[in-house]
């Protein structure tokens, strides 16, 4: 019979991802004693099989573009190939780095890390199957931090050419004519980095009427004007009937009728959250679809002393919200009093050419949220930015603001906006009115001075633009 012991922490993490290991990092630099369970590998998805490996097949998709835009500057650069192998390689090697370098700090910071699968088995304990045997953990508080995973629609069963995003992010080869299911974030960036790499037709599948439908519409419609200039495909606005992979690829009928043939379908319909089997609703937490019922202000579930952090809140899915919940808990255990986190402030970024980049309300939120009459907005356009047109951009910058009030939304596409998201978090988080953007000096030439412009024309007194 294999050995249980029991040990006593003051806080116990299930889930070593964003939101699990920013707990345990945070709460053990306040002095806590601390338990962190993961059955996989410490970083979660995002390290390993999301968020940095895909942005850096993203790269390597703008180094294979390089020499199509050299040529417009005059430089003569030749692709020679890609070498499917070793952009795996160079990709797993970044997430190497990173693995070894979190491994270092959760050591230091004198982390107990316990390997093995982790259940709630009681309102303050943890119950971890190990390769020695189970092992109890009992925790003044508990956090719950077990992630998500790739989600699939009824009918399609993953494996051989059907794939979700973890698997295509290990395909030992490009694919040539890929389908996808699914235009949202993940979709789109897969879509990005695949036509950069050299298949022959890309094509994006989206039961909703526009890609990254979460976003502005303005955004939204600009992406897809973008994509069609690079020759990638997108069917908008019907639903997919049924999947089935042939002897030489893939089949997907819509159901219109439609039908698209490819060598691959990647799944890109969403995450869900990982919960079940996990003992969570046999100790009374209160759930809905799988995802955990923590309050707004606290993150505290309806279980003294059970708090939930990351994809299992519903809510935006990205692994910064994560690392701000998992901080945010850890210093409301230790005694602290953090500001709440809005969910409105958090950014959120598309890394697919052009970038995506967005923060606040939306121009049709802000109109539900402050009345039609209520809301002026400005979109600034990248070509009058001078380094943008150095890059080759198209793109622009969208701001919208309470009328007589501060900015409320900030909204961007164009290449390497992500890099502008920081002065754009600021603006809202600290609810800036466009007089106190206008009024900062931003460098010349840069892609930031053109957040400066179009605060410039919304304050009244536009440069570089049109009023």
């Amino acid at each position: 019979m294999a050995d249980t012991t029991t040990d006593q922490f003051d806080v116990v993490i299930l889930g070593g991802g964003s939101g699990g290991y920013a707990a345990a990092l945070r709460g053990a630099q306040l002095g806590q004693k601390i338990a962190l369970v993961e059955k996989d590998k410490l970083g979660g998805t995002c390290l390993h099989r999301g968020c940095v490996p895909t942005k850096a097949l993203l790269h390597v998709g703008e180094l294979a573009d390089a020499p199509s835009e050299a040529a417009a500057a005059g430089v003569d650069l030749t692709l020679n190939g890609i070498d499917a192998t070793k952009v795996l390689g160079f990709k797993d090697k970044i997430i190497g780095r990173l693995y070894k370098g979190l491994q270092g700090l959760v050591k230091s910071r004198k982390i107990e890390y316990v390997e093995g699968f982790g259940t709630l088995s009681g309102a303050n304990t943890v119950s971890v199957e190990t390769d020695s045997g189970t092992r109890t953990l009992t925790g003044k508080n508990i956090i719950l931090a077990s992630g998500s995973y790739s989600k699939t629609l009824p009918g399609i069963d993953l494996g051989g050419r059907f794939l979700d995003s973890e698997a295509a992010l290990q395909l030992p080869e490009l694919p040539k004519n890929p389908i996808i299911l699914g235009g949202g974030v993940i979709g789109v960036e897969f879509a990005s980095v695949w036509k950069s790499l050299g298949a022959e037709s890309v094509t994006i599948v989206e039961g909703l009427p526009h890609l990254v439908a979460n976003e502005d519409e303005a955004i939204s419609k600009a992406l897809e004007r973008a994509y069609k200039k690079r020759g990638i495909a997108f069917s908008l606005g019907v639903f997919t009937e049924k999947a089935e992979q042939t002897e030489t690829g893939v089949k997907v009928t819509l159901a219109d009728g439609k039908v698209f043939e490819g060598d691959y379908l990647l799944v890109a319909v969403g995450r869900g959250p990982s919960t079940s089997g996990l003992g969570y609703e046999e100790q009374g937490i209160e759930m809905d679809r799988g995802f955990v019922l923590a309050n707004k202000e606290t993150l505290e579930t309806n279980v003294p002393g059970v708090y939930a952090v990351g994809d299992i809140v519903p809510g935006l899915q990205l692994a910064h919200r994560g690392f701000a919940q998992g901080i945010f808990v850890a210093e409301r255990i230790a005694g602290l009093n953090p500001a709440p986190i809005v969910e409105s402030g958090i950014e959120r970024i598309t890394y697919c050419e052009p970038e995506v980049g967005s923060v606040g309300l939306t121009e049709k939120q802000a109109k539900e949220q402050l009345g039609e009459d209520a809301v002026e907005v400005y979109e600034y356009n990248l070509g009058g930015n001078g380094k943008s047109q150095i890059l080759g951009t198209t793109g622009f910058i969208k701001l919208v603001r309470e009328k007589d009030g501060p900015i409320v939304g900030v909204h961007m596409i164009g290449s390497r906006t992500s890099e502008l998201m920081g002065e754009a978090l600021l603006i809202v988080n600290w609810e800036a009115y466009p007089e106190d953007v206008a009024s900062l000096i931003h460098g010349h030439p840069s892609q930031h001075e053109a957040l400066g412009e179009a605060a410039l024309a919304l304050a009244g007194k536009p440069l570089h633009a049109h009023a």
